[in-house]
């Protein structure tokens, strides 16, 4: 089963997806989060062509792990993305992760300007990645 990975921002969304087999994240697109808050069909198209099953969300705690205004705002905007798209939704600490992907990006020799496409949309592979790899270890025990 594949799942879907959100990096859900104020202004872009950063998409990924798993392999079928729900072991490896990949990058995918970024989407403007307000036209998404106005308009699903592009998240829905990507649902339907992927043929996901499970929507993971990054959730932006605080550095003490505490949820704050953000992980509140996130909350609602994946709530309603997942009863709209049909899925089962998790949520994955978001920490960091726009950090390690920016320190990913530099290490493969992407400036900062080059980065702001894609930094969203590698954030939600890691995240994704996160929960993917919880997921596998919790199917070993």
């Amino acid at each position: 089963m594949r799942a879907l990975g959100l990096d859900i921002g104020s202004v872009r969304v950063g998409v990924a997806v798993s392999d079928p087999d729900g072991a490896v994240a990949s990058a995918l697109v970024v989407l403007d989060a307000r036209e998404l808050a106005r308009d699903m069909r592009s998240l829905a198209r990507i649902v339907e062509d992927y043929e996901v099953g499970q929507l993971v969300v990054g959730l932006p705690l605080t550095l003490s792990g505490d949820e704050g205004p953000q992980a509140a705002a996130v909350r609602e905007v994946a709530d309603r993305l997942a009863a709209a798209l049909g899925l089962p939704l998790a949520f994955q600490d978001e920490r960091n992760s726009s950090a390690e992907a920016r320190r990913a990006m530099r290490a493969a020799g992407l400036s900062d300007r080059e980065q702001r496409g894609s930094l969203d949309k590698v954030a939600a592979a890691l995240l994704l990645q996160t929960w993917l790899d919880a997921e596998q270890a919790g199917r070993r025990t």
